[in-house]
Parts: C-alpha cells; sequence; structure tokens
C-alpha cells in the first residue's frame, strides 16, 4: 500500500484558500489536519474534530516532547500541527490536507519534504482588497495592513511546489484537484505497484 501524501495549503486572508479546502476535502478521500489548541472549547465544537483541546501545562509538555510540526502562540493562545495524527493517516495510505500559514508551512517542509505544498492567491492584489472589502469588516486601516502581509506571504513563493490563482472558486477548486492527481501520479509515489508488476 502507498503512503498518503500531505499536502499543505497557505494564501493571504481573503484568497479564498479556506472554501478551497472545504471543496477538496469533500470532493476526495482526504482528511483534514486537526490542531492543538490552549484556547476553550466553544460551545459548537467538538474535541478531535474541530480541534485537540489541551491545557498550557499539556501543551507545553507536547512541545517539550517533539510532538508539534509547528507552534505557534496566537492572542495568549497556543495552536500547533501535531504529528501524530498526520503521520498515523498518511501510514494508512490517507491523504492528509492541512491549511497553515506561510511559517507554519516552513516548518512542516523541513521537517517532512515530501509534503505537497500549494499557494493559493487573488489574481492580483485589486481583486484581494475588493474581496476583504466586501466583508464589511476591515477598516481602510486594516485593509493596508493585510495587503501588506499578503505581499510580504507571496515573496515566500520559493517555499511552495505549486500556486493557484484563484479567479473564480470552480477553477481554483479544479486546479487543486488536478495537482492531487498529478501528484498521485509521480513515479516515487507508485513504487510499490511498479515493483509489483515488475516482480510478476
Amino acid at each position: 500500500m502507498n503512503k498518503g501524501l500531505l499536502f499543505i495549503v497557505s494564501g493571504p486572508s481573503g484568497a479564498g484558500k479556506g472554501t478551497i479546502c472545504e471543496q477538496v476535502l469533500a470532493r476526495t478521500g482526504m482528511v483534514r489536519s486537526v490542531s492543538v489548541t490552549t484556547r476553550a472549547k466553544r460551545e459548537h465544537e467538538q474535541e478531535g474534530l474541530h480541534y485537540f483541546f489541551r491545557t498550557e501545562e499539556q501543551y507545553r509538555q507536547m512541545i517539550a516532547d517533539g510532538e508539534f510540526f509547528e507552534t505557534a502562540e496566537v492572542f495568549n493562545h497556543f495552536y500547533g500541527t501535531p504529528k501524530a495524527p498526520v503521520l498515523d493517516n498518511l501510514e494508512k495510505g490517507i491523504d492528509v490536507l492541512c491549511e497553515i500559514d506561510v511559517h507554519g508551512a516552513a516548518s512542516i517542509k523541513k521537517q517532512y519534504p515530501d509534503a505537497v505544498s500549494v499557494f493559493v492567491m487573488t489574481p492580483d492584489f485589486d481583486v484581494l482588497a475588493e474581496r476583504l472589502r466586501g466583508r464589511g469588516t476591515e477598516t481602510e486601516a486594516s485593509l493596508k495592513t493585510r495587503l501588506g502581509s499578503a505581499k510580504r506571504e507571496l515573496g515566500k513563493f520559493k517555499l511552495y511546489d505549486y500556486i493557484v490563482f484563484n479567479d473564480t472558486i470552480d477553477d481554483a477548486v479544479e486546479q487543486m484537484l488536478d495537482i492531487v492527481t498529478a501528484e498521485k501520479c509521480k513515479v516515487k509515489n507508485n513504487l510499490d505497484k511498479i515493483a509489483a508488476l515488475l516482480g510478476k
């Protein structure tokens, strides 16, 4: 049995990566990588589905034990990608999708070089600004900050294997599915099947 593939998806706020990931998950046998957090569980959230909820003491012990691909502190709470569930799924031949920021993507790639990384971006920054304004949650000052952050993230393009320009969601999802298919057809991901055929 071939190992599963780990797909990392990053992109600036407003680029549509969350929507793309949801549709890819719905149309494939992939599972989402579930993060660990120290923040309190909200009413609708389920352990192991939305997050793995841990105390700060438990979390710090996980860091000490090297249990994370990456970890970050955001607004006084910790968030991290645990290695064990991801690696367990990959060993079972299940593909895993990890939606993560640029810093997290770099950390995962360093520890798991076989991960396939995809950066999602709008066709240009005007479209990104328009989408962010459309949310109705951004001031002009925060919009400027987000666009500056997006430019810095895009500047890390060399970390990524692929880029998807999200002009329309349907096209972007199809491109993501094409990437998945291409990766599954690579010789290095089919060595077991090839060996079996040659052995006959």
